[in-house]
């Protein structure tokens, strides 16, 4: 279940300036997929109503979008459990997916012909920044929204 945390003050790493983190796992189950969209609008609803965080109507859709993606293909590719993580900065909230296939993803050239496997695709699209590495066993997804700014993505992205 949720577990939520602050950082302590004096600390001025990325990570120290983490607002809230709440992490869950997903056992693929008939409606799992809509629960992780659930959960991260719940999320994002307490960093507006406990942190006075401005999250638009757009961050929220997007986070929904880029969690549903993700999540998706973890329990499409990957044998077990999946694992995801919400966290937010004063800048961005982070959507980490982690699951059990070390493979990593790779986008495909755009195809508007093709059918499926446009996740990735449309992941780098909404986001500025995407982080994919590989764990000693399987692997982590990052996905950076900024929470201000202008929507869509950066140069900035990075596999491992």
């Amino acid at each position: 279940m949720p577990m939520g945390s602050r950082a302590e003050d004096g600390d001025c790493t990325e990570r120290a300036r983490l607002l809230t983190h709440v992490r869950f796992a997903l056992a693929g189950d008939d409606g799992c997929i809509a629960r992780a969209r659930r959960l991260a609008a719940d999320f994002l609803a307490r960093l507006r109503d406990e942190y006075g965080r401005d999250v638009s109507p757009y961050i929220v859709g997007t986070t929904q979008l880029v969690v549903s993606e993700l999540v998706t293909n973890a329990l499409k590719y990957a044998p077990g459990p999946v694992v995801m993580e919400l966290r937010s900065t004063v800048a961005r909230v982070e959507v980490v997916v982690g699951d059990s296939n070390p493979t990593l993803p790779s986008a495909q050239p755009a195809d508007p012909g093709r059918v499926g496997r446009h996740g990735l695709e449309i992941v780098r699209a909404v986001t500025q920044g995407l982080d994919i590495q590989r764990l000693a066993v399987g692997k982590r997804i990052t996905a950076l929204i900024a929470l201000t700014g202008t929507p869509g993505p950066s140069p900035v992205e990075r596999l491992c």
